[in-house]
């Protein structure tokens, strides 16, 4: 009612002022009691923040203790482990030196770790130069496991692709610009930086560092993701996309939302409706460039995003198992800032009784393992150290 009536003065005010043209002190006085009103009401208001309009009140804080927010995210682990108890992927990072029960009682095991596009082409020009020497590596595994580039490797020797690939990789050795096009790492954008950055800030390989790296992939916008990850998987390794064609295969990767260490194997691939080439893709899925790519309702990321990268304690038990890795885990590139123990993760595994051939693949100082252009240097690189191993290879698998 205040409203109408200081609306109410104020045409009356302004009519008899253009009759008489002057402003009587009445209207002068009105005014000065409307406002006065006006002021009180909003005086009073204001000593009242309940009443006031929501758009007005004070926004107090709500403070949350450090206990609270503790027993918050202990209750979003519980629902997670429980909603996903069942899908059989998750197998924790053996923290002592244990038998593998996937590995046991097995004779010959192969480990290939990760290294960006540099390491797939060496693995092509190794493999390459062992088939030259008689060493067929898919026949003499009875269990692969492949990290990252070494899951490309892995699953393109045991589904029966790998002159495909290597053929591939040759092309792509010669035409780098065209890989480039297909697998862009170049110009980042912001998100793509924020993810590049916290992963080569990191310090240890707890599992909290690793959610925090796997939080920093969820938002990054990569445009390699999704499908078009998972394509250039199927494309390089063969696989139709609809299946694990051999039991032998195993890949790795890392939940990007828990931190855990996720393996896939034909078993737990066809319950959760895992083809090949899609695991092949979420274990190479680098923060801030590629991914994370979904297996079954699991987010995952790059498989070398932790403190044992090969992941060599899933091969602990077996008889012998080579290990084949790109660095020793303290020298040469890198991909992750998360320390590498590699010398200890071996150790571990010959303490339970496997015996472990372990070759560093090595690259050059300072070079960039998803450049493209380093393709054709690597193929040559890796052809070149497979004849110098293939002998202590046939002695160590006679």
């Amino acid at each position: 009612m205040a409203y109408w009536r200081l609306v109410l003065t104020w045409q009356a005010c302004l009519k008899w002022s253009w009759e008489h043209q002057r402003v009587p002190i009445w209207v002068h006085r009105c005014y000065r009691d409307t406002l006065s009103a006006y002021a009180q009401r909003w005086i009073s208001l204001a000593s009242s923040p309940r009443s006031l309009p929501s758009s007005h009140r004070q926004r107090i804080p709500i403070q949350v203790s450090s206990e609270q927010a503790q027993g918050f995210t202990q209750k979003a682990q519980q629902i997670s482990e429980k909603i996903f108890a069942n899908d059989g992927l998750s197998i924790p990072i053996a923290t002592t030196p244990t038998v593998s029960p996937l590995a046991k009682g097995l004779d010959r095991t192969l480990v290939l770790g990760g290294g960006g596009e540099y390491y797939i082409a060496w693995y092509c020009g190794f493999f390459h130069g062992l088939l030259e020497a008689g060493l067929d590596m898919a026949s003499l595994s009875q269990m692969v496991v492949g990290t990252s580039a070494g899951s490309y490797m892995g699953s393109s020797l045991l589904s029966g692709h790998f002159k495909r690939l290597r053929t591939e990789m040759d092309f792509f050795g010669e035409f780098p610009k065209i890989f480039a096009k297909l697998a862009p790492t170049t110009n980042p954008n912001t998100s793509q930086l924020r993810a590049m950055e916290i992963n080569m800030s990191a310090t240890d390989g707890s599992i909290e560092t690793r959610q925090v790296i796997g939080r920093a992939a969820l938002a990054a916008d990569n445009r390699l993701n999704g499908s078009r990850v998972e394509a250039l998987a199927a494309l390089l390794t063969g696989d139709s996309k609809t299946d694990w064609p051999t039991p032998k295969m195993f890949t790795t990767a890392i939940d990007c939302y828990t931190g855990e260490r996720l393996i896939v194997g034909q078993a737990n691939a066809r319950k959760n409706k895992i083809a090949l080439a899609h695991a092949v893709a979420a274990s190479s899925s680098l923060p801030g460039i590629v991914g994370p790519t979904l297996l079954g309702q699991r987010y995952g990321m790059d498989g070398g995003m932790c403190s044992n990268p090969a992941h060599v304690d899933v091969v602990a038990g077996s008889k012998r198992a080579l290990v084949i890795t790109l660095t020793d885990g303290v020298t040469g590139p890198i991909l992750t800032k998360i320390p590498h123990p590699m010398a200890q993760n071996i150790k571990d595994i010959e303490s339970v009784g496997t015996k472990v051939k372990w070759i560093v693949a090595g690259a050059p100082d300072g070079i960039n393992l998803t450049d493209p252009r380093q393709i054709q240097p690597a193929l040559k690189a890796g052809y070149e150290r497979a004849k110098k191993e293939a002998a202590q290879i046939r002695a160590f698998w006679a």
